[in-house]
């Protein structure tokens, strides 16, 4: 008589979800790697070293895998912020089933000042692991690999062969990877974008942004001669209008309020205007002749791109031209378009597996959108309408700011999550593909 063993009578999904609970320390040594690659963008310098790091870790889960650059004429802009080749890498797995895309922008921020603990290195404390992309979105790609790692260690039938997209540039670049992929046809199936939240949430779409940078020029002169020549010589001091103008146009702007729902509990999503970065001059004993502004817009689905540009752009042309002697050009240095309601048929099994992952129940789902931004507008003007949203995110996880961080339970549900969306045998009556064509 056969002796059946307790793992044999163990369905694979479920010996998978263990397996993840009890490998994690794997996805923690993959993000401490993935941290110590700095991919800041601006000016996103390190994605082709980046790239090979994935390259290492796909080919172990026998993934075919490919880089695809973003032509330089489609987002370099003459001394703009932005330097080096736009590497995006593809990785793919193919057995015949229908396709579901795995996106995660590679870029992070720079680091701000006030950063406790070296951005670039991975810190631990107790289950915070803290550095730079922790939450934003490096944790999310070990998290995935953790899950992948699972399934083909357990034995697990996926309902999709998976395509790893490794983008860049999504952090307000001109021409993001996403962007190319799409337009390029390289995308297929269906896609889950890790750029998202960890909580219970169906989204609802996002703003679009533009960052604008703005060159005040002036002259250079002996700072003993600079009353001589007139403050209009001088670039910083002749801006001044120039700022006070936006200051007034940033609370016009702020009262511009979407029908976009918000989060819950927070107010009405409204249109944002920030003065980003701002440099000039170059030592005491001499009058600036250069300015450099970078202008954040956050604009609503509701507004044009073409409107809200323009709007900013007069009002820098009449403030600068109250300052005799001074000039100026702008540049647009970055463009995410705004993504529309972005649910479709995949979505009810994918909030089915956040909730296996993370221990929600279904009423605990609420639909929200967000003033915050993505590259999938640009996707969805391919025509693929449908995205799916999950990651990291929290509220209190400092993303973008010194701090920056996300946990290991989190880590562990966003791949056990993600094990259960991909598993066949996991909610097959949610599985599209499966179902009978309605009449």
């Amino acid at each position: 008589m056969s002796v059946v063993t307790h793992r044999e009578q163990v369905p694979p999904v479920e010996q998978a979800l263990a397996f993840i609970a009890g490998e994690v320390e794997t996805a923690v040594a993959d993000l401490g790697r993935m941290i110590s690659v700095d991919t800041t963008f601006p000016p996103g310098l390190g994605y082709d070293d980046f790239a090979g790091l994935m390259e290492e870790m796909v080919s172990a889960l026998g993934f075919a895998h490919e880089r695809v650059v973003v032509p330089d004429a489609l987002w370099q802009v003459p001394n703009g912020p932005a330097s080096g080749r736009r590497t995006n890498l593809v990785a793919t797995r193919r057995s015949g089933k229908p396709v579901c895309g795995l996106y995660f922008h590679v870029d992070t921020v720079p680091a701000a000042p006030g950063w406790q603990h070296d951005p670039l290195r991975l810190t631990r404390e107790g289950d915070r692991l803290i550095g730079l992309g922790a939450a934003d979105m490096k944790g999310c790609i070990a998290a995935i690999l953790l899950a992948l790692r699972a399934a083909q260690a357990c034995g697990v039938e996926l309902a999709y062969d998976p395509m790893l997209l490794f983008c860049t540039d999504e952090e307000g670049g001109l021409y993001p990877g996403i962007r190319y992929l799409a337009e390029q046809g390289r995308l297929e199936g269906h896609i889950l974008n890790f750029n998202g939240s960890a909580e219970p949430r169906i989204w609802a779409g996002c703003f679009g942004l533009f960052n604008l940078l703005v060159r005040v020029h002036g002259q250079a002169v002996h700072a003993g001669e600079g009353n001589r020549m007139g403050s209009g010589a001088n670039a910083i001091e002749g801006a001044l209008p120039l700022l006070n103008a936006l200051a007034a146009l940033k609370a016009r702007i702020a009262t511009r309020v979407s029908a976009l729902p918000p989060p819950p509990g927070k107010p009405p999503l409204a249109a944002q205007l920030n003065i980003a970065t701002i440099q000039g001059g170059t030592a005491g004993g001499q009058v600036p002749a250069l300015v450099e502004i970078t202008l954040n817009r956050r604009y609503a689905p509701e507004e044009q791109f073409e409107t809200v540009l323009a709007e900013i752009e007069e009002t820098v042309r009449r403030s600068i031209s109250l300052s005799p002697g001074l000039s100026v050009e702008t540049a647009l240095v970055g463009h995410l378009a705004p993504t529309a309601d972005p649910t479709g048929p995949h979505w009810p099994r994918w909030q089915a597996a956040v909730g296996k992952g993370f221990g929600y129940a279904l009423g605990d789902f609420r639909k929200w959108g967000a003033a915050s931004c993505s590259d999938f507008g640009w996707v969805q003007r391919t025509g693929m309408q449908e995205i799916l949203l999950g990651g990291l995110g929290r509220p209190s996880r400092n993303i973008h700011a010194p701090g920056e961080h996300t946990t290991i339970p989190d880590t562990v549900s966003l791949a056990q999550a993600v094990l259960s969306y991909l598993a066949a045998d996991f909610r097959p009556e949610l599985i599209p593909e499966t179902l009978p064509p309605r009449t």
